[in-house]
């Protein structure tokens, strides 16, 4: 029997009727195992109503106050993360321990949150002309939208809203309809640390719910993170709307690979961020640049640790698991099968794997090219799956190029033991996450995340400083108290004396 799920609207589970709906699967089976809600035009609107009715209140609540709610949900995340990770495996496929190091870096952001109070501290200036003080505080926006991707059901949403939140705004989140119940499950953890209704909402659906959250008069934010087309759409519709909008776009990360590197290290680092969470990651290094002459034994190396890797339901301790839906795993195979077409060297192909999994489970194993070159689609696209390519070039200034010529620059990685070089490759290469020896470079909580060119529309990251800047608008306050001995007419243009 499916279950159903539905939208989460002023502090409880939505209870009208549903007019549309989409199937959810367990990827590890191929079975639908419920059915999500889509919303109207018009649910839309009772959620951005209610969070907007629930404003003011929230951004009145004393700073002391809202921290003590973020403290509450933090440990509630923490003491029940290990079932959050669960939905997220049963929805979205990855193995349990992705799912819960996912959710793990959500709890990170959560705790930054709940050091609000010294982040929207203002500044002051006392005496600025005599008898005058100016002074600055940030305020928050109002309603603000998240839409965010089937990838991270968990990670990616707290990147926005603990911080959107504690700056005193209320947010309405439109999770994927592939994966949603990690949203619910989330809102109804912030109602039971304390949260007023109205502050936090979850509504499904699909482009219609998406159009409404970008055009309504009332949202004036939204967050988003997904493919470039969309995070292109996203910011055109919700700029032209009068919204501030940050969206998060595609990418195709390159790990160079420099002749002095530690060839085992690299080759383990390859394996790990290609293919964890099957390739579904925006960080996910997809080209591996080898320089000359380390291309033959590099490939090697990471075909010799891919022989190993189990694929497979992940609940049942696999090292990869399925793909989403039967869908995208269809549209990762076309690009395997059209890098072969294209004369690249299919070193490893996972498109019949053997896996620890139910025959109709969404499979796909890890796949390897080698010898791709820069024409072929599965180099210039990104395809979102366990899919790696070994792209070979003789210098390192070769493969700098070649990266910085890459219309995507969400994240990159250097694997080196020389110093100059890193340094070199990290003030010359034109992407916004770098990574030296570390192959998924995503910054910490109290760090920004975000990428360069079409890997990112808008001009702030996610979490960190920007992230708090983004969830509000500054203001600067002159100030003058006049003593009983000031006054007059004076029509002179005022200066600082």
């Amino acid at each position: 029997m499916t279950s159903r799920i539905t939208h989460w609207i002023d502090g409880k589970p939505w209870g009208g009727v549903v007019e549309r709906s989409g199937e959810v699967f367990d990827p590890a089976t191929g079975v639908v195992s419920g059915r999500v809600d889509f919303a109207s035009s018009a649910v839309m609107g009772e959620a951005v109503a209610a969070a907007k009715a629930a404003f003011p209140g929230w951004r009145d609540t004393s700073l002391t106050r809202r921290v003590q709610v973020l403290f509450a949900f933090r440990e509630l995340l923490s003491a029940r993360k290990e079932e959050l990770a669960a939905i997220v495996t049963a929805e979205h496929g990855k193995v349990l321990s992705d799912a819960l190091g996912e959710v793990t870096r959500g709890l990170e952001v959560v705790e930054f949150a709940c050091g609000i109070p010294h982040l929207l501290k203002g500044g002051f200036s006392e005496g600025v002309s005599t008898g005058v003080d100016v002074y600055s505080v940030r305020q928050p926006l109002g309603v603000v939208g998240i839409i965010s991707p089937f990838n991270f059901p968990a990670m990616v949403p707290m990147w926005f809203f603990p911080i959107a939140i504690a700056a005193g705004n209320t947010v309405v989140l439109k999770p994927s309809e592939k994966d949603p119940s990690a949203a619910v499950f989330l809102a109804g953890l912030w109602a039971e640390a304390g949260l007023p209704p109205g502050v936090f909402n979850v509504v499904h659906g699909d482009k219609e719910a998406v159009d409404t959250l970008l055009t309504h008069p009332d949202v004036k934010s939204v967050s988003f993170v997904g493919s470039t087309p969309i995070a292109r759409y996203v910011y055109e519709t919700g700029t032209a709307h009068g919204k501030r909008v940050q969206a998060l776009g595609g990418a195709k990360n390159h790990m160079l690979v420099l002749p002095d590197a530690d060839l085992d290290l690299a080759a383990d680092a390859a394996v790990n961020a290609g293919f964890g969470s099957a390739g579904e990651r925006c960080m996910a290094i997809s080209v591996v640049v080898a320089v000359d002459p380390v291309g033959d034994t590099l490939v090697a190396k990471i075909a010799e640790r891919m022989a190993g890797l189990r694929t497979g339901d992940g609940r049942r301790g696999c090292d990869m698991g399925p793909l989403v839906t039967g869908a995208h795993r269809d549209k990762v195979a076309g690009y395997v099968a059209a890098g072969a077409a294209a004369g690249a060297t299919l070193v490893v192909d996972g498109r019949d794997p053997d896996v620890d999994g139910a025959a109709g489970g969404f499979w796909l194993g890890p796949t390897l090219f080698d010898h791709v070159t820069t024409d072929m689609s599965i180099y210039a696209e990104e395809i979102f799956g366990p899919v790696l390519s070994v792209v070979r070039v003789p210098s390192y200034a070769a493969g700098l190029a070649l990266i910085n010529d890459h219309p995507y620059g969400n994240g990159t990685a250097i694997f080196t033991n020389d110093g100059g070089a890193a340094r070199r490759f990290q003030n010359e290469v034109e992407v916004g996450m770098i990574g030296i020896n570390v192959p998924i470079p995503v910054p910490m909580a109290y760090y920004s995340f975000g990428g360069w060119k079409a890997s990112l529309f808008g001009d702030t990251h996610a979490h960190g400083t920007e992230g708090v800047h983004f969830y509000t608008r500054g203001k600067a306050i002159t100030s003058r108290w006049l003593d009983p001995s000031h006054g007059g007419i004076n029509l002179g243009f005022p200066t600082q004396s």
